[in-house]
C-alpha cells in the first residue's frame, strides 16, 4: 500500500450522535516518517539533549525534536530482519541517575534483560552511550515503567522467572542491579505472555497488577510476598497494556483491555459491586467482524494500548492499532492496512460509546504506544515503532463549521 509521507490525515472528534457539539474541531494527524528501516517494536520520545524540546527513540537513534530529521546513534545500528523478530521492543525515557539528563531504558526480544543507556551529556551525544545491565530477564510483552507503590518514582512492572511483580529502584544506585519483587507463585508464561498491567481496583488508594486472567491486590504491608489473586477472565489469551479506569463515570475503576495481541478484540469491563464482592461484565468495543463494533471496524492484532485524553474533554480515550506484521503471515488479515485509531470515549444517556477515529492509514504500531505532547503544542501526539519503522503522529487541532465537522463524524452501523 501506498506509504504516507508527511500526509495529514483528516479525523474527526465525534461525540454522542444525539449530543450537538458546542466545539466544531476536527483532529488530524500529520505523518512524520523517523526512518522506514525495522530496528524496534516501539518507540520513546523525551528530551535528550536538554534543549527543552521532546525528541523521538526509535531503536538505535535518537532523533532530534520538532522536526525529526536529524538523528544520532545511542549504540551501533543493525536492521532487524523482517522474517523474525527485532531484539529490541521498548524504549522509556527517563533520568534514572538524576543528573539532570534523560537516559533510555530498553527492554529487547521477551526473556532478554532491560538495560538502561547512561545519557552521556552535551558535548557527546555522538558517542556511544554506555550501557548498564539492570535486569536479567524481562518476561511479558507489555512490561511498563509505572508508579506501583506509591511513592514519587516509578517502578518497573514485568514478569520475571514465571512470576508476575515489578522490579524496584535502588535510586542511591539506579544504573545497578534492580530488585525484583514476586507477587505471585509461578504462574506467568515465560518468557512470553500478553496483558498486564497497573491500577486501583478496589479504590482502597493502592495501586494493584491487572492480567488477562484477574488482579492481584496489593496488599497494605509491602513485606507481604504474594498478592491476592482475584481471578477474572478479563482477556483470554491476553492482548496489552492494561487500564484500570472509571469508563463509566459511577465512580469505582473499570478495566479496559485488549483481548488477542495476534487476532481480535477489544473491550471494557464494567466494575460490579455487591457489597463488598467485585465482579465484572465484559463490553465489546470491537471484535472480529464489522458487526461487533457499533461503527462496523474491525483490525487485527491490537498489541499494544494506550490511554489519554485526546480532544482534551477530560474523558480519556483509546489509542491503539494494527501491529502490523507482528506474526508474519499467521495472524489474520496480516495483510490489511497498518492503521492506528483513537476510540473517543463518550459518555450520555444511553451508557457509554467509544467512537473509532483514524490517526493513520500505513504506520502500524509496534508493542508499544507512545503519546506525549512532541511540540508544546498542549495536544497530545503520538510516537509509534515497528515492522514500517518509526513515526511521528503529530496532532493538530483545526475549527470547522457545523456543516463540515458532521459529515466527518463516522456513523452507525447498529
Amino acid at each position: 500500500m501506498k506509504r504516507l509521507h508527511l500526509a495529514a490525515i483528516l479525523v474527526g472528534v465525534s461525540f454522542a450522535q444525539s449530543v450537538i457539539a458546542e466545539d466544531h474541531s476536527l483532529h488530524e494527524f500529520q505523518v512524520i516518517p523517523l526512518t522506514d528501516v525495522y530496528y524496534s517494536e516501539g518507540a520513546g520520545a523525551g528530551d535528550i539533549d536538554g534543549d527543552g524540546v521532546v525528541d523521538a527513540v526509535y531503536g538505535p537513534y535518537w532523533f532530534k525534536g520538532p522536526e525529526f530529521r536529524e538523528r544520532h546513534k545511542i549504540f551501533k545500528p543493525v536492521a532487524q530482519p523482517r522474517e523474525a523478530y527485532a531484539n529490541h521492543f521498548f524504549a522509556w525515557v527517563y533520568d534514572f541517575n538524576g543528573d539532570g539528563r534523560n537516559d533510555i531504558l530498553t527492554a529487547g526480544f521477551p526473556g532478554t534483560p532491560a538495560y538502561v543507556y547512561e545519557n552521556p551529556g552535551p558535548g557527546k551525544l555522538d558517542e556511544f552511550w554506555k550501557r548498564h545491565e539492570v535486569l536479567d530477564s524481562v518476561c511479558n510483552e507489555s512490561p511498563q515503567l509505572l508508579n506501583v507503590v506509591g511513592d514519587d518514582r516509578p517502578e518497573f512492572l514485568c514478569t520475571h522467572d514465571g512470576c508476575f511483580g515489578y522490579a524496584s529502584i535502588d535510586w542511591s544506585q539506579p544504573l545497578g542491579k534492580w530488585t525484583f519483587h514476586n507477587i505471585s507463585e509461578r504462574s506467568a508464561p515465560r518468557p512470553f505472555g500478553h496483558g498486564l498491567g497497573a491500577g486501583d481496583i478496589n479504590g482502597d488508594g493502592r495501586i494493584d497488577i491487572i492480567t488477562k486472567d484477574g488482579w492481584f491486590e496489593q496488599p497494605e504491608s509491602q513485606g507481604e510476598a504474594k498478592w491476592p489473586l482475584h481471578e477474572v477472565a478479563f482477556a483470554g489469551p491476553g492482548g496489552a497494556e492494561m487500564y484500570a479506569y472509571d469508563v463509566d463515570g459511577d465512580g469505582d475503576n473499570d478495566v479496559i483491555t485488549s483481548l488477542a495481541a495476534h487476532k481480535f478484540g477489544l473491550s471494557w469491563h464494567e466494575q460490579v459491586r455487591d457489597g463488598d464482592k467485585i465482579s465484572f461484565r465484559e463490553h465489546l468495543i470491537m471484535g472480529s467482524k464489522p458487526g461487533q463494533n457499533r461503527y462496523g471496524l474491525v483490525f487485527s492484532e491490537p498489541h499494544s494500548v494506550n490511554l489519554v485524553d485526546i480532544d482534551g474533554d477530560g474523558l480519556r480515550d483509546i489509542v491503539t492499532g494494527k501491529t502490523y506484521w507482528s506474526h508474519h503471515t499467521k495472524s489474520p488479515m496480516w495483510d490489511s492496512g497498518a492503521v492506528v485509531y483513537w476510540f473517543k470515549l463518550v459518555r450520555g444517556e444511553k451508557g457509554v460509546d467509544w467512537v473509532p477515529q483514524l490517526v493513520a492509514a500505513e504506520t502500524g504500531i509496534g508493542r508499544q504506544v507512545t503519546v506525549t505532547d512532541v511540540n508544546g503544542d498542549k495536544l497530545p501526539d503520538i510516537v509509534v515503532g515497528g515492522m514500517k519503522g518509526g513515526h511521528v503522529l503529530l496532532h493538530q487541532k483545526r475549527e470547522v463549521t457545523a456543516e463540515e465537522w458532521q459529515r466527518a463524524q463516522p456513523k452507525p452501523q447498529n
